[in-house]
């Protein structure tokens, strides 16, 4: 097999993995998502994105060796607390990454690769990927599933890039992947004005966080009536090949390190 999971392994399996094998952490929240989606959104999509990513690889000869491991269930998630969430501080959030990822170095692993699900965990992620690579002799990626496509822009709101939160985007993946945990009908979001800054910035490339802002729009970004669970599922599709896409890429370039390279 490819691909395996870490919690069905022995301990022998899981050293040999490592010789060769990228390890892959997802990573996701518990948190309010408005009135009709499930607190666990971001982890059940970025799983169902993960999922379908190492599908398409299986089907490649030869595939990249990769062990999933169980997806981190807790992120983030101070700025939903207003309504319900379990949330890791910044600081404990980075150091539970910190002892992951050492882990699995000290188990054997040299390729390392995180998939995120929930914005919030972003900028942490991508930190303890940086010092993990200072740290220890490894190569760690780290990317949030929305980050990565298969190149195709699509058309209208299928463009879209960012999610959002508890809106169009996301509910039109939950009711591809989980149709079943979409509280439907989904109802209409009373416009909000003026809308939140962390949403709509006044300049680009600003980030602007005013006190608030969450509880003022109700929990979400924006408008979820029209969510649509085809296109929901092309999106899926669309993020799950640039995940593959991604994981083979990262697997070509790091399949042997300078640092063997030059021993040799």
């Amino acid at each position: 097999m490819s691909q395996s999971r870490l919690t069905e392994l022995t301990w022998r399996e899981v050293r040999r993995a490592g010789e060769n094998g990228i390890a892959l952490l997802p990573i996701g929240s518990q948190e309010q998502h408005a009135a009709h989606l499930p607190m666990g959104t971001d982890t059940l999509l970025v799983e169902a994105v993960v999922d379908r990513a190492l599908a398409l690889l299986d089907r490649e000869t030869p595939a990249p060796e990769v062990v999933r491991l169980p997806a981190l269930p807790f992120g983030h998630s101070p700025h939903h607390l207003f309504a319900a969430a379990v949330s890791l501080s910044a600081q404990t959030l980075g150091a539970v990454l910190d002892d992951v990822l050492d882990s699995l170095v000290t188990s054997g692993y040299h390729r390392i690769m995180v998939v995120n699900g929930h914005g919030g965990n972003d900028e942490i992620m991508r930190l303890a990927v940086k010092r993990l690579a200072l740290r220890a002799e490894v190569t760690a990626a780290a990317c949030s599933y929305w980050t990565v496509t298969d190149g195709d822009p699509g058309t209208g709101r299928e463009a879209e890039v960012t999610p959002g939160h508890a809106g169009w985007f996301e509910t039109s993946l939950m009711l591809a992947a989980h149709p079943g945990l979409v509280r439907t009908p989904v109802p209409a979001r009373t416009p909000v004005e003026p809308p939140p800054l962390f949403d709509h910035p006044p300049h680009p490339g600003l980030t602007v966080e005013r006190h608030g802002e969450w509880e003022r729009v109700d929990g979400s970004t924006d408008d979820a009536s029209g969510a649509d669970p085809d296109r929901g599922s092309r999106l899926l599709d669309g993020r799950a090949r640039g995940l593959a896409r991604a994981i083979h890429a990262f697997d070509q370039a790091t399949r042997s390190s300078p640092r063997t390279e030059e021993k040799i």
